[in-house]
C-alpha cells in the first residue's frame, strides 16, 4: 500500500518557491504540476520549467518533517526531466523535412534569377542611353558643319570666279565662228606736220 503524502508537506508550496529562486530566475519557475512521496514525511514538489530549450523538465524541491508536528524544511533542490523530457519526437521522414528547404532553396534562386534580369535590363537601358548620347553628339557635329557652309552656292561661286588669262582665251575662242580677228596694230603718236598742212590748204 503505498504512503500517503504529508499533508503539511503537500501545502508548504511558498517554502519550495522561495528555495527555487535562489538557484534560478523566478520567471522560469512555473506551477506546481505533481508531487512525488518519498517516504514517510519526505516529499518531492514538482514545478514547470519555463527555461528555453526544456520542455518536460521540472524544478523538484523535496521537503521533509522530522513528525507530525515540525516545520517543512528543504531537503535538497535540482532540475529533473519529467517523462515526456526524454522521448525522442516524432519520426519525420527525409523527403518531408527537406521539403521546406527545396523549397527555401527554389524561393531563393528565383530571387536571384530575378535580380540578374533586373540588373540585364538595367545594362541595357544604361547602354541604349549612352548610344543615344553618342548620336546626338554626331548629329550636333555634323550640323555644325552644315551651318558653316549654309547660305553658300558652290555652283555660282565657282561660276562667278574670275578665269585665269589662259582660260579666258580659250573661252573666247571656244566662242568665235573659227574666223581670226584682224591684227590690231597701235596707232603711232608721230604724225607729219606738212601733212597737216596739206589737209589745212584743202
Amino acid at each position: 500500500m503505498p504512503e500517503l503524502a504529508d499533508e503539511t508537506l503537500l501545502q508548504a508550496v511558498d517554502v519550495a518557491r522561495a528555495a527555487l529562486i535562489e538557484i534560478t530566475p523566478a520567471d522560469t519557475i512555473g506551477e506546481p504540476v505533481g508531487h512525488i512521496v518519498e517516504g514517510e514525511h519526505v516529499v518531492s514538489l514538482l514545478f514547470d520549467c519555463l527555461m528555453t530549450g526544456y520542455p518536460g523538465w521540472h524544478w523538484t524541491v523535496s521537503l521533509s518533517r522530522i513528525d507530525g508536528d515540525s516545520q517543512p524544511s528543504v531537503l535538497e533542490t535540482e532540475l529533473m526531466p519529467g517523462g515526456e523530457a526524454l522521448l525522442a519526437p516524432e519520426w519525420v521522414p527525409w523527403s518531408d523535412r527537406l521539403a521546406d528547404h527545396r523549397t527555401a532553396q527554389e524561393l531563393a534562386e528565383a530571387e536571384a534569377a530575378a535580380e540578374a534580369l533586373d540588373a540585364l535590363d538595367e545594362f541595357d537601358v544604361e547602354t541604349d542611353e549612352a548610344d543615344a548620347l553618342d548620336e546626338d553628339d554626331e548629329f550636333e557635329d555634323e550640323d555644325g558643319g552644315d551651318d558653316e557652309l549654309d547660305g553658300i552656292d558652290f555652283g555660282e561661286a565657282l561660276a562667278a570666279s574670275p578665269l585665269n588669262p589662259g582660260e579666258a582665251a580659250q573661252a573666247e575662242a571656244e566662242t568665235d565662228d573659227g574666223t581670226p580677228d584682224p591684227p590690231f596694230e597701235a596707232a603711232s603718236g608721230e604724225f607729219d606736220a606738212e601733212d597737216d598742212r596739206d589737209d589745212e590748204d584743202d
